[in-house]
């Protein structure tokens, strides 16, 4: 059965869909079936990896006008990669979260065990926020980790983040395990960012970081994974591609 891990603070720009789209790559490049499931209105997971709208997108699945195997695209670009979409057209996704998902809080539940059987794992990329629909990815989770960038406000979201998780464990009887943070566009020559690296390392987490790296952008812009994409011959920094392959082993340990 595969284990399923979710990415999310409730703030935005701190690389939530960039860290989970490139593990899920990372994942699926090692030879594992993954799957990435969009659970953020925006799609902008989804508009990475799809260049065109598919038929039928996560809405559709949670209200019930399509199978959820219907819904499921193949990434050709990156073998056993698999996509469940969101591409927002209308809201559709945020006016379900809106309006239904309070009648159904364990639907992304019963949609992650109905898959879970067909993957090795299963990779969730939340929206900023901590709604409903947020709420409902992460109690499908196994574990959730918090990316966060090297400043002061997000240390502030973790500590929220952290408290309104135990809420939730508490309300909606979650085990999920939250043990990681991951330290996103992370550069050591910068003081406040080896302060706040140090900071985070005080607690009980295990802390990772990844580099500052520009063709994260310039990959997504192009619709490519990461580590295949290449400007002028180069790809990732050898530093990021080692931080990527680190955390992408341990959290599937």
């Amino acid at each position: 059965m595969a284990k399923t891990i979710s990415f999310h603070l409730q703030k935005g720009g701190v690389g939530k869909t960039t860290i989970s789209g490139t593990l899920a790559c990372q994942s699926a490049l090692d030879g594992y079936r993954t799957l990435l499931v969009d659970v953020d209105p925006q799609g902008n997971a989804s508009s990475w990896f799809l260049e065109a709208a598919p038929s039928y997108e996560l809405a559709d699945v949670v209200q019930g006008k399509c199978y959820i195997q219907d819904a499921i695209v193949p990434i050709t670009q990156v073998p056993n990669l698999f996509v469940l979409p969101t591409f927002g057209i209308g809201g559709t996704l945020k006016l379900y979260s809106e309006t239904k998902l309070a009648e159904e809080p364990y639907v992304l539940q019963d949609l992650v065990k109905e898959v879970a059987d067909a993957f090795d794992r299963i990779i969730l990329d939340l929206s900023p926020g901590l709604g409903r629909l947020e709420r409902a990815a992460l109690i499908s989770s196994d574990e959730v980790i918090t990316p966060m960038t090297p400043e002061v406000f997000s240390l502030d979201g973790l500590e929220i983040f952290i408290d309104e998780l135990q809420k939730i464990r508490k309300n909606l009887r979650s085990p999920v395990k939250h043990s990681r943070i991951i330290i996103n566009s992370f550069d050591n020559r910068i003081k406040q960012h080896r302060d706040i690296y140090t900071a985070a390392c005080e607690g009980v987490f295990t802390v990772y970081r990844i580099p500052v790296d520009p063709l994260f952008r310039k990959a997504q812009e192009a619709g490519v994974a990461p580590q295949l994409f290449k400007v002028r011959g180069k790809g990732l920094k050898e530093s990021t591609i080692e931080a990527i392959e680190t955390l992408n082993k341990d959290i599937w340990r």
